[in-house]
């Protein structure tokens, strides 16, 4: 078995190549997880987020698909859509470049794989929903820190998407990251324009963000 080296062995300065040095580690350990392993972990994830204090109201919830190893929220859909929950996917925006716009998605929603290879609604403008009018965001992560700090796949585009909660703090839905426990990091290098979390949810546990 290759040896994955634990990410807290890194003491990293907030630049870019120890960022994609990161990155790579922490996607490497995900991708090491079994099926059984990823499967088990989907249903523990449904537990804490069904607890989760952020999501008791929420009726429209941001969602992603899993790939390349991340923490598959399948479950939790399953369970919340019981309640009345409408989710939607990100899909790439057109014209803003960088960006995302969602759409609602349901079993029976056509999908198509976009540039990156990530399977997404077709988009038609009249059914997206703007960011600012989510409840709560269920994000993806490479890794991550209780304060707060997350590492994406590094296009940077929840960070495009949601800058406006810098401004406009009243508009922000929950941003809340998922992960497997294994993508903690005690203490992540962060760039000026990273957009922190509220909370983050694992297997394991749920953490609040904490500056």
């Amino acid at each position: 078995m290759t040896h994955i080296p634990s990410p807290d062995s890194f003491q990293p300065e907030p630049d870019r190549p120890s960022r994609t040095e990161l990155r790579k580690v922490l996607r490497k350990r995900r991708r090491a997880l079994t099926s059984q392993q990823q499967r088990q972990a989907a249903e523990q994830l449904a537990r804490q987020l069904s607890g989760h204090p952020g999501l008791y109201r929420a009726r429209h919830i941001a969602i992603y698909l899993p790939n390349d190893g991340e923490i598959d929220p399948g479950y939790y859909m399953e369970q919340a859509r019981s309640r009345g929950v409408q989710f939607y996917l990100p899909v790439l925006h057109p014209i803003h470049k960088g960006r995302l716009v969602f759409r609602p998605y349901s079993r029976n929603t056509p999908l198509h794989p976009n540039r990156f290879g990530i399977p997404e609604p077709a988009l038609i403008e009249r059914q997206t929903r703007p960011a600012w009018a989510l409840d709560a965001v269920l994000m993806p992560l490479v890794g991550f820190d209780r304060h707060g700090g997350r590492l994406g796949m590094g296009g940077g585009f929840y960070d495009r998407t949601f800058a406006f909660v810098r401004r406009l703090p009243a508009l922000a839905p929950q941003l809340i990251g998922l992960a497997h426990e294994i993508q903690r990091m005690n203490r992540l290098p962060v760039a000026p324009w990273d957009i922190p979390l509220d909370s983050i949810v694992t297997d394991r546990a749920r953490f609040k963000a904490t500056p």
